[in-house]
């Protein structure tokens, strides 16, 4: 899918920390798989939308979320239309209405539906320093090569084995690094993969 012009926005480089919870110590990345989607058709994949079930998980993964302290300063969400619902149905959970409220900024990306991992990772080297916690609302097998290939020492053992082989619909991988670690610099095995989860 080709680059669409003003695909990064200004939201990616001045995005500031969250106002409403305790300043992280680390920046932490989140790789969300978008929730489940309605089986493909002849119609354009990037129009198929979420099916009853992604519905409901998409609402789980945010009250997880949001649950775990995971509030992100900076969304940057996979132009497909099960992605965006998939956010719009999961930022309720952060600051009471959807859109997850004036603290958090969220860039819509043509470049992250048919992205792979250096397609990620230069996403990531855009966004401003004073972000902590960035989450990617994005598609497989993107998600989890990203997650695998960031996990660096450290990494749960169990986790990094999720991701080497993939994730399914509406699961989150968590990656830490020191805050010295600037987003320009994250390479492979840069970060901590801390847990993958999926709300049930």
């Amino acid at each position: 899918m080709g680059r669409s012009a003003g695909t990064r926005t200004s939201g990616i480089r001045s995005a500031l920390a969250n106002e409403h919870t305790a300043v992280p110590s680390a920046r932490r990345l989140v790789l969300l798989r978008h929730a489940k989607a309605e089986p493909p058709t002849t119609a354009d994949d990037s129009l198929r939308p979420l099916a009853l079930r992604g519905r409901e998980q998409a609402g789980k993964v945010g009250a997880a979320l949001a649950a775990a302290g995971l509030v992100p300063d900076l969304v940057l969400v996979s132009s497909a239309l099960r992605t965006r619902q998939t956010w719009d149905l999961a930022s309720g959970s952060f600051g009471g209405t959807r859109g997850g409220g004036p603290g958090v900024a969220v860039t819509v990306s043509d470049e992250l539906y048919q992205a792979n991992v250096r397609d990620v990772l230069a996403l990531l080297a855009d966004v401003h320093d004073d972000v902590r916690t960035v989450l990617v609302v994005g598609h497989e097998p993107t998600m989890a090569a990203a997650a695998s290939f960031l996990a660096g020492p450290g990494s749960d053992d169990a986790s990094l084995a999720q991701v080497r082989v993939g994730v399914p619909t509406a699961t989150y991988s968590v990656l830490e690094a020191p805050l010295e670690l600037r987003w320009a610099s994250w390479s492979r095995s840069s970060a901590t993969l801390t847990q993958v989860a999926r709300p049930s």
